[in-house]
């Protein structure tokens, strides 16, 4: 496996953050491609060369681009032939940049497979899946609202083209479910994994908490009361189990690092490169 992080938690500029990875010796990066800089509709071809030389120079691929478009995702029917256009062409910049992987969240997965939110989904998803397949790219959930057997029910019925970006902190912190059990779960579908770290501090209702990151980002509700995230090793995340399942299922992508909060993420993020290199040396390539 390989060891990347996500450029915008250096919260620096591109071209900054290309050269804190690469100061870290890490394999990978992945690049938030709704808006800003780097995105289908500021981007030209030449831009384009420009960043994948950059890259190439400090011996650094891109990972995975996310494509997560906030909001309900993929909830609300009216809204969702936008939607699609949108990760269609998010698609198509992944494959510019040499990367088979789009990851985004994609709203909450209802347990009931014959309600009509779960098949507004369910076929938002399939028309975005069959296109990223046809590109050879993979649209990958990324784990948070649901438990991993619904996700699993879902991804499965979505077919080529959609699989699953694994984040262990967004199952320990909102819904409880063991990251670990999750992937052996998950299996082949996962095509990319997050790096992270939490703790739930009170159970809740993960549909009222994304509810509230969708109506008013992340200040909309109290997160504290809930959850928090912590720097990697200092949460409920058991990175040993974690790993140990990764490797057991045939995982062999990027473990990416993502750090979302806290006074010095960029600090963060070289302990969490430290303590996996230290710590499970043993999985990495």
């Amino acid at each position: 496996m390989k060891l990347g992080v996500i450029s915008d938690c250096f919260k620096k500029t591109m071209e900054e953050s290309i050269a804190a990875a690469a100061a870290l010796k890490l394999s990978g990066i992945q690049m938030y491609a709704v808006s800003g800089d780097i995105c289908p509709e500021a981007l030209t071809d030449a831009d384009i060369a420009r960043y994948k030389k950059l890259l190439a120079d400090n011996n650094l691929s891109v990972s995975a681009l996310c494509g997560d478009l906030g909001g309900h995702g993929f909830e609300i029917a009216e809204d969702n032939a936008e939607r699609i256009e949108k990760t269609k062409k998010i698609v198509d910049l992944a494959v510019k940049f040499d990367t088979k992987v789009v990851t985004t969240h994609i709203g909450v997965i209802p347990e009931d497979t014959a309600s009509e939110k779960y098949q507004t989904m369910l076929s938002a998803l399939r028309e975005c899946g069959a296109y990223a397949a046809s590109k050879g790219v993979t649209l990958a959930i990324e784990t948070g609202p649901e438990v991993a057997p619904v996700l699993n029910t879902f991804v499965r019925a979505a077919g080529d083209g959609v699989g699953v970006n694994l984040d262990p902190a967004n199952f320990v912190m909102v819904t409880g479910q063991d990251p670990a059990e999750a992937v052996y779960l998950l299996r082949e579908k996962i095509v990319h994994t997050h790096l992270k770290d939490g703790k739930m501090l009170k159970k809740s209702d993960p549909v009222e908490i994304y509810r509230c990151f969708a109506e008013g980002g992340i200040d909309a509700l109290n997160v504290a009361d809930y959850f928090i995230e912590t720097p990697i090793g200092e949460g409920d995340v058991d990175f040993a189990a974690y790993l140990k399942a990764l490797r057991e299922v045939g995982f062999n992508g990027y473990l990416t690092i993502e750090r979302e909060t806290g006074a010095d993420p960029s600090l963060d993020i070289a302990k969490a490169a430290s303590y996996i290199r230290d710590g499970f040396a043993q999985y990495l390539d």
